[in-house]
């Protein structure tokens, strides 16, 4: 394969919020032209999603929290824990953005490799959504491509600074889903939830620390689970810098991260579904970068 299939959808950065908001809405517009402009990703190789059908997400969320999500009928708490003010720009974004993690999944299984430009919405709960994520399109993702036939086992490998409490809690009744979230122990969400596999590193985690973690517990999940597809959250909220991260992960060590992730999936054939994850910085430019290790790291070891 010469090129990596990737998704993406304009509605990803369409969304206005106030210039105090923490939520970094431009980066994916920003990493989309960074990636084109740089010749890590090329426009005829990508794959623009539909909105998702409301069927899909039932199979997954309360259908009731779905259609007040949907018609801005939620009340104002459930709302605020969402973290955003409810408008039709966020019910547009959002339906593409679960189907395009959707769509990743499927490339990755016919190509070996694809990555969405979003994606990584692991706090999002049967019937309420937290932290920016308000459907969860890893699950989503990891059950539609289970029913479709193509896949017996998926392993979300969830590396974003925060725990994916409402993956963990989404899969506890599905066998063959595995999750496994490697996170910072004393960072949000307060009250962590049990995953298949929970690794909680302390505030201040090295380089070297992290990425030995990453050499010993993704190899043991394979060889455990035997998964036919990855589904790898790739947040970059590990940085030293970002805004709402307590590691010290250089960007240097999240290329070393990404690059060790692709190689382990390259070496066991499994095919690998990133999402772009967690990443917060007012610096548009840094955060792009940071982003654009993933992009690097594929290019370097896939093709």
């Amino acid at each position: 394969m010469k090129y990596i299939p990737f998704v993406y959808h304009a509605s990803y950065s369409q969304l206005a919020l106030p210039s105090t908001h923490r939520f970094p809405t431009s980066k994916y517009h920003n990493l989309y032209q960074h990636a084109l402009k740089h010749q890590l990703l090329f426009e005829q190789y990508r794959q623009t999603p539909s909105p998702i059908d409301k069927e899909i997400l039932y199979a997954i969320h309360c259908p009731l929290y779905v259609e007040q999500f949907i018609n801005g009928t939620l009340d104002h708490k459930a709302q605020r824990r969402i973290g955003f003010p409810w408008s039709n720009e966020l019910v547009r974004r959002t339906l593409h953005a679960v189907n395009g993690t959707r769509l990743c999944a499927e490339l990755a299984l016919e190509h070996g490799i694809a990555v969405h430009l979003t994606g990584g919405y692991h706090h999002a709960h049967y019937d309420f959504g937290s932290g920016f994520c308000i459907f969860n399109d890893l699950v989503i993702a990891a059950r539609s491509a289970i029913d479709a036939k193509k896949a017996d086992k998926v392993l979300i490998f969830d590396c974003d600074v925060h725990q994916g409490d409402g993956t963990a809690t989404l899969t506890q009744g599905h066998s063959d889903i595995i999750s496994c979230s490697i996170h910072c122990a004393q960072n949000f969400p307060s009250r962590k939830q049990q995953s298949d596999h929970d690794i909680d590193l302390d505030k201040g985690c090295t380089d070297s620390d992290y990425l030995d973690h990453i050499r010993q517990i993704l190899p043991y999940l394979i060889r455990l689970h035997q998964p036919d597809l990855i589904i790898y959250d790739a947040g970059v909220d590990i940085h030293q810098h970002d805004d709402l991260g307590y590691f010290a992960i250089s960007t240097q060590g999240i290329l070393d991260r990404d690059k060790q992730v692709i190689s382990i999936a390259k070496m066991h054939n499994i095919p690998l579904a990133a999402v772009i994850g967690g990443g917060y910085s007012r610096n548009e430019d840094e955060l792009t970068l940071r982003h654009s290790q993933l992009l690097i790291a594929a290019n370097q070891l896939w093709l």
